[in-house]
């Protein structure tokens, strides 16, 4: 930037009172006059500040990033509580990305939420280090400031989670297809919870957001906050799923309830000829090397217009195919086989 390409400084905005000083200066007094005085300092303080973010934001030149507050309500009160619905939002930090990989700490917040995917509270919040047993690797540890030392000797309270989980309508975890397999391993009753994720069941992209990735959405929603430890993504997801995806439309959260409680097809290629594969690729179909089949996976009321492509582009005369219906109790699952399980459906 030259000199002449004159940038206005944080105190020649016009809107601010220039009389009134930004930090009060402290007073003498008594000790319990003084904390009184240092609390009204201190929300002037934060007056200002907001006055000054505002005004910055009011110029056109300036976006401000706000630091995220948690949100934690208490439960339902109960003339509201019939009304409402159970969610569990949860997340999940390993010792790495490998099946064999285990939990170092488990969160997750209870929230309720309405018929119109609004929500009205989050009552609870979980939040426990688990000993894997081995060292933690020094990239884990980097990216998530979780050391041996804070999980020596830690283990989660199965009974406490099970107790918060239960009767949950939904299990929400961004990217659910990381998180969910290790939690069914580790705390088996959440095998048979409905789970969505707020990373594939939100269609992000169709309002307006160029990355699905939980900091970059809470940036674009104007916050930040301490990234890659699972209790303050547990409060992100919940907050963004709480806002409404653009303005004068539904919440996140209902665009996800939608399409989680979709039906959806895993469908088999079985026997499909190898030099179809390229064709089968750009239709996203996925390759299972053991099975030696391509299969893939589509909502249930395009089944059988994809039966159809399969005819008329991939076989020359079509068997029928194997595939499994899949709701959102074995959605997500690693209980959900890439290979045809023996006696399932055909068409």
């Amino acid at each position: 930037m030259s000199p002449d390409d004159h940038q206005p400084g944080l105190f020649e905005l016009g809107e601010l009172d220039h009389d009134r000083p930004l930090f009060p200066a402290p007073r003498r007094g008594g000790e319990g006059a003084s904390r009184g005085r240092r609390r009204k300092a201190a929300g002037a303080v934060g007056e200002d500040l907001e006055e000054l973010a505002k005004a910055l934001e009011s110029s056109g030149r300036y976006r401000v990033l706000r630091r995220f507050e948690e949100r934690l309500d208490g439960p339902p009160e109960p003339h509201e509580a019939a009304s409402l619905r159970k969610g569990v939002y949860l997340d999940v930090e390993t010792t790495g990305m490998s099946p064999h990989d285990r939990i170092i700490e488990l969160a997750l917040l209870v929230f309720h939420y309405d018929e119109q995917g609004r929500v009205a509270r989050v009552s609870q919040a979980f939040d426990a280090f688990e000993d894997p047993g081995r060292s933690i690797p020094d990239e884990i540890v980097a990216l998530t400031g979780i050391t041996d030392a804070m999980v020596r000797g830690q283990r989660i309270d199965d009974d406490e989670v099970a107790a918060l989980a239960a009767d949950a309508d939904i299990v929400v975890a961004h990217n659910a297809a990381f998180d969910r397999p290790f939690v069914e391993s580790r705390l088996h009753f959440f095998r048979d919870l409905p789970w969505a994720c707020s990373v594939n069941d939100v269609d992000w992209s169709s309002a307006g957001f160029r990355s699905r990735k939980l900091e970059n959405l809470a940036l674009a929603k104007g916050f930040f906050y301490q990234a890659h430890r699972a209790i303050y993504d547990c409060h992100v997801g919940v907050r963004l799923l709480s806002d409404a995806l653009f303005d004068g439309g539904p919440t996140a959260l209902a665009d996800l309830l939608v399409r989680a409680h979709r039906q959806s097809v895993r469908l088999w290629a079985e026997g499909s000829p190898f030099e179809k594969k390229d064709d089968l690729k750009a239709r996203y179909y996925r390759w299972n090397s053991q099975a030696r089949v391509w299969w893939c996976d589509l909502p249930a009321d395009r089944h059988q217009q994809e039966l159809e492509w399969l005819a008329a582009n991939v076989y020359r005369r079509r068997p029928p195919l194997p595939f499994l219906r899949v709701d959102a109790r074995l959605r997500y699952s690693p209980r959900l086989p890439e290979a045809p399980p023996q006696g399932c459906e055909r068409l």
